[in-house]
């Protein structure tokens, strides 16, 4: 056994802890770390599958120049003078930085320290921008300071929990385990689920109000006026540690002057309404967790103030079991909001239009150049690179090509773009692809430094690999770079030098008046930083715990020392629905895949539930629109239109679409969701409106359908339409075609047969039907295999693939090949239900059926399946209601 080594995930902001090491076969193990205090063990699905993604097939292995290797120097000397010639031509605003929640914090800290600090312009911002600046800003007017104020204990100790906005079942599993897990501790505890989707998170749910999009801000406004009606102020704290109250109230009762005209706004039955209302009237210790359904609006700063208000009216804000609770969604949003990654912020929660803040850190960092400006936000920042005012960009650890609203737009800024640095590890991406400059950044196990997760507990990310040849931390190639420029201030040797600048920067001249200070953290030496045991900041003395609540003393870090309510405006969605795009468009994760796939792409279990871009759709649209269970769909928006899978359920309300967020070129041929969403922001964070963009849907019905499993990558030149998925030891591509090619035998051979020796090759075709199977067969195991047809309908796919495990196929596995139909002999395990341990929907259908398995505990006893993360649970309860007909479930 090699040595144990503890880090953190790289995934969403729970923070969960990892053991690694290797066994004794050299191979990578990951497992969960039972003592650290996010997760105590737990892992999600992609965590689990965290040891098939630590070899990476596609890295970046030296600097490139045009695409071309070059070395360190060459590559950094040359960033600098294109950086450096930009800033004396054009001035410090025409060059910018665009970085990202996967950078470690001492990365962060240095860019931010360069760009702000150093050449004297705003110009960087985060994708954080893109999931969380509207909580910031939300925070920031009614706390003075972007703070969170609770931590996950509070979710074991409240009588109530909301859920809005957050389908945390999938998105943030480890944390939905532990309050389905405080619910059967303590079934007198109520939870409700918020959301137009009936989504996996419901299975947990006493109440799910199936809210119309974009009526968040109306339903708290209601929750405000119905909680001031019946008497629920607390008139000690609001009176004393709160301001602005009346004109909230005002605001509230103007928008929302009764629970009917609420409910009937909202969609919602009233009683449903008046229950959640009643439910948060009666219980003094109610938890409110919101994420990207809230903040990803055109006004989800108004959201999450709105939220706020109900908890400052009852003063439950900063004690146990109670609070609002932003749930970020990347490993370290939370360490770029607390360094100024934020284009309008500066470090250490510090503000660009104090003088006192600029002053201060001009001071600390020894400049006379602290920008005095805010600079661009995402979306404008890739606006000011297309129209030529931004000449000169680094993007760092994101891939902003797809993950970017309006990604057309944003494909034109990156070819437009004068300079482009790329730092990465990973080569080939959609935004890799435009780089003048792309420089190999270390990846998770490579780099080491801190994170920061949802409830402000700094973590150690450590390095467990070796050195990855060329590959640098971007703080180092940032201080190159800097010193390049002749800045001074940048001769970093370590991440834990820098960790030490950054913790006394928080504690330089902060009597108190600033919530991030975590100066005690600030004499560590080099054993001591490595040794760093999870702390929630803020700690500002040595030797000190941490700090799990903030605003329970009712001191607030506003101008008065009191929090402040914020009068909500409850406002539409930006771009309404019209004849020509009658539906909305909500976009968002699915439960196995991460961002744009650049590493949960790499695991074939993560494939094994989703394995093609879809979209969900209600069986009524469906039929509606002529659409019918699992054939191709063109979703069209204003901006652009993609080709996805058509799933009719039930769990999608009527007039909406849902469609993840994962899918780019690397994976498919046309499913890049992100260029069909409107660019709209909200005024006050400038985060984009994700979750509601008006689109059209109609089927997409080539002349030809099909399909090809086969162990080697190819290129696919007859297709109109593919997507790509790593199975077990195979590639896994679902395909359709425009024009029919009238001799597939031909096609099929010059794609799938190679010089191997010993190639078996067998087909069956129907010309007149259109239809095609063609199979390779190599020294007895299966090469590949083509089914071709004239629609969608074609053989299961799942039990093909199991056949690629076999060392040796057998005459009758050959037949069924052909036959396209599982030989009575063979287990077809069907689609994976539980990614942690590979059960697969007909296995678990067998267990009910042929075991007595009518329980989840029962399933789990016996199969293991639900017993890691749980996200798969309300499948597996959908299967048990479908098999013994007890309603339990309806999703699936």
């Amino acid at each position: 056994m090699g040595e144990t080594v503890k880090t953190t995930c790289p995934y969403c902001g729970v923070g969960c802890g990892l053991v690694v090491k290797k066994d004794g076969q050299g191979d990578w193990i990951v497992k969960g770390d039972s003592e650290h205090p996010s997760n105590y063990g737990r892992l999600c699905s992609k965590g689990s599958a965290l040891d098939e993604t630590i070899e990476s097939d596609n890295p970046v292995t030296g600097p490139n120049i045009d695409g071309k290797p070059a070395d360190w120097d060459r590559a950094l000397e040359l960033v600098a003078r294109r950086f450096r010639e930009t800033i004396d031509r054009y001035g410090p605003d025409a060059v910018a930085f665009y970085v990202s929640g996967q950078l470690l914090t001492e990365d962060y800290y240095v860019a931010n320290k360069l760009m702000k600090g150093f050449i004297g312009s705003g110009n960087i911002d985060t994708n954080s921008r893109l999931c969380m600046a509207s909580s910031v800003a939300g925070h920031k007017r009614a706390f003075g300071t972007d703070t969170v104020p609770g931590c996950y204990q509070d979710f074991e100790q409240a009588e109530l929990i909301v859920l809005t906005g957050s389908n945390t079942a999938w998105c943030h599993p480890v944390l939905y385990r532990r309050i389905v897990q405080a619910k059967e501790n303590n079934p007198a505890l109520k939870i409700v689920v918020i959301d137009p989707r009936e989504t996996a998170t419901c299975e947990v749910a006493d109440l799910h109000l199936r809210i119309k999009p974009g009526c968040d801000s109306l339903l708290f406004s209601g929750l405000l006026s119905f909680l001031d009606t019946n008497g629920a102020k607390h008139h000690s704290f609001v009176e004393e540690h709160t301001e602005g109250m009346a004109d909230a109230l005002q605001q509230a009762r103007w928008y929302a002057p009764s629970v009917t005209a609420c409910a009937d706004l909202c969609g919602l039955a009233i009683d449903d309404l008046l229950t959640f209302y009643r439910w948060f009237l009666l219980r003094e210790r109610v938890v409110t967790l919101y994420s990207q359904g809230i903040n990803q609006s055109s006004s989800g700063t108004d959201k999450v103030n709105a939220i706020i208000n109900c908890h400052l009216y009852t003063g439950r804000i900063g004690r146990p079991g109670m609070g609002p609770f932003s749930i970020t969604g990347q490993p370290n949003a939370m360490g770029g909001r607390e360094v100024g990654a934020l284009s309008n912020q500066l470090a250490c929660h510090m503000e660009i239009d104090n003088a006192s803040h600029r002053e201060l850190l001009g001071s600390f960092w020894q400049t006379e150049n602290i920008t005095e400006t805010a600079g661009l936000k995402a979306v404008d920042l890739f606006r000011a690179v297309e129209d030529g005012s931004v000449k000169a960009l680094w993007i760092m650890a994101t891939n902003p090509a797809v993950s970017l609203p309006d990604g057309q737009q944003v494909r034109r800024a990156l070819e437009k773009c004068e300079f482009l640095v790329v730092s990465d590890c990973v080569k080939d991406t959609d935004t890799t692809a435009y780089a003048d400059v792309l420089l190999p950044a270390q990846g998770w196990g490579d780099k080491d430094g801190t994170v920061t997760n949802s409830e402000r507990t700094i973590s150690r990310q450590r390095r467990f690999l070796p050195m990855n040849g060329n590959a640098r931390p971007d703080w180092w190639m940032l201080s190159q770079v800097a010193q390049r420029m002749n800045y001074p201030g940048f001769d970093y040797r370590s991440s834990s030098e820098i960790f030490n600048e950054y913790a006394r920067l928080s504690g330089y001249r902060n009597r108190g008046d600033r919530d991030f200070d975590i100066s005690g953290l600030a004499d560590l030496n080099q054993q001591q930083y490595d040794s760093l045991a999870p702390i929630q900041w803020p700690v500002p003395l040595p030797g000190e715990k941490g700090t799990s609540r903030l605003f329970g003393d009712g001191r607030f870090f506003t101008a008065t020392g009191k929090g402040r309510f914020i009068p909500v405006i409850p406002t539409a969605p930006s771009e309404a629905l019209s004849s020509a795009y009658p539906i909305v468009l909500n976009t968002g994760r699915v439960r196995d895949q991460w961002h744009t796939m650049t590493r949960t792409g790499r695991s074939a279990r993560l494939f094994g539930h989703d394995h093609e871009p879809f979209a969900e759709i209600h069986p009524d649209d469906g039929q509606a629109g002529d659409i019918a269970e699992g054939e191709l769909v063109m979703v069209s928006s204003r901006l652009a239109q993609v080709v996805v899978r058509a799933r009719l359920t039930e769990r999608q309300s009527k007039g909406e679409l849902f469609l993840p967020m994962h899918w780019n070129d690397q994976f498919a041929s046309n499913a890049c969701v992100d260029r069909l969403v409107n660019p709209a922001l909200d005024p006050v964070s400038g985060q984009p409106e994700f979750k509601h963009t008006p689109v059209s849907i109609k089927p997409y019905r080539p002349a030809w359908h099909g399909f090809l499993l086969t162990r080697e990558k190819v290129m696919l030149e007859h297709a109109t339409y593919w997507a790509k998925a790593k199975r077990q030891g195979l590639w896994h591509y679902e395909l359709a075609g425009d024009e029919t090619d009238e001799n597939w035998s031909a096609v099929a051979r010059d794609l799938l047969l190679s010089a191997k020796n010993l190639i078996q090759w067998a087909e069956m075709m129907d010309s007149a039907g259109g239809y095609y199977r063609g199979v390779s067969v190599v020294n007895g195991r299966l090469q590949s295999c083509l089914f071709i047809g004239p629609d969608h309908l074609l053989p299961k796919r799942d039990w093909l693939v199991q056949l690629f495990s076999r060392p040796q196929l057998t005459r009758e596995e050959r037949l069924h090949l052909l036959a396209g139909v599982p030989g009575n002999a063979q287990e077809d395990a069907g689609k994976t239900v539980c990614a942690c341990f590979g059960v697969g929907r007909n296995t678990l259908i067998h267990g009910i059926r042929a075991q007595g398995l009518n329980t989840t505990q029962a399933i789990g006893e016996q199969l293991k399946a639900g017993t890691n993360c749980g996200s798969c649970l309300c499948e597996i309860k959908a299967l048990i209601e479908e098999q013994v007909h007890e309603p339990v479930c309806k999703a699936n």
